[in-house]
C-alpha cells in the first residue's frame, strides 16, 4: 500500500463542489498514490453514488480508495479500506466489520494516541495537524518535533497531515516521515495535476537522495 514515499490525497466537499471525479482523476495522473473520499455534510445516497464513481477511477489506475468514517459506504462500493477518527467507530469494531483484507487507518493527534494505536489492528495512522490548516475546525497542532517522535514510536506507517504544502513538505520529510496527506495543496488550485506532480517530485527526490 505505502510505496515510501506516498502521496495520500483527501477530497474536500467545499473545494470540489462540481468536479470531484475529474479532480481525483487529475490528482492520480499527477502522482497521487492513495485517495481518501471524505464528505461530512452529504446525504448517504449522494455519497454512495460518488464513491461508486471514485472506485471505478481508482480501480482503473490501480490506486487504493479509502472511505472516511463511513464503513457502510466502504462496504457498499467494495472500497479498499476505511479511515476512522478517535471519536468514530471503535477500531476493533471497524476491523471486525471490514475484515482483515481491507485497509484500516486511524487519526492520531498525540503521542499517547500513537502508542495506543500500536495495540490496535490498524494498517497505518494519520498524525497531525502538523501545520495550521483551514480544511478542519478545532484542530490540534502537533508540530514537526512530535511528528518525528511519532515516526519513531509507531509500529505502522505514519501519514503526516495538516497544512502540508509544496513550501513546507521538505521539513516534514526531514522528520523521517515518508508519507504525506494533502487536501488544499492539490485541490485548491486550478491545475490539480501539476500541483500533484510537483509534490510527488519532491517526495521522489528525497527517495533518490537516500531518504
Amino acid at each position: 500500500m505505502f510505496q515510501n514515499p506516498t502521496l495520500y490525497v483527501i477530497t474536500d466537499e467545499n473545494l470540489l463542489k462540481n468536479n470531484l471525479i475529474g479532480a481525483v482523476k487529475e490528482a492520480i495522473e499527477g502522482g497521487a498514490d492513495i485517495v481518501q473520499y471524505r464528505a461530512k455534510k452529504k446525504e448517504t445516497k449522494e455519497m454512495y453514488e460518488e464513491a461508486q464513481q471514485l472506485k471505478k477511477i481508482c480501480d482503473y489506475y490501480k490506486k487504493p480508495l479509502i472511505i472516511n468514517d463511513r464503513i457502510d459506504i466502504a462496504l457498499a462500493v467494495d472500497a479498499d479500506g476505511v479511515h476512522v477518527g478517535q471519536d468514530d467507530m471503535p477500531v476493533e469494531v471497524a476491523r471486525r466489520l471490514i475484515g482483515f483484507n481491507k485497509i484500516l487507518g486511524l487519526s492520531t493527534k498525540t503521542l499517547e494516541q500513537v502508542e495506543e494505536a500500536n495495540k490496535l489492528p490498524v494498517d497505518y495512522i494519520g498524525f497531525g495537524s502538523i501545520f495550521q490548516t483551514t480544511t478542519k475546525k478545532d484542530i490540534v497542532l502537533t508540530g514537526l518535533k512530535n511528528l518525528k517522535e511519532a515516526v519513531r514510536l509507531s509500529l505502522v506507517p505514519v501519514v503526516a497531515i495538516g497544512g502540508i504544502t509544496e513550501g513546507n513538505i521538505e521539513k516534514v520529510l526531514e522528520t523521517g516521515c515518508k508519507n504525506v496527506a494533502v487536501v488544499s495543496a492539490i485541490f485548491k488550485g486550478e491545475n490539480i495535476k501539476q500541483d500533484a506532480k510537483r509534490l510527488k517530485e519532491k517526495l521522489s527526490l528525497k527517495r533518490k537522495m537516500g531518504f
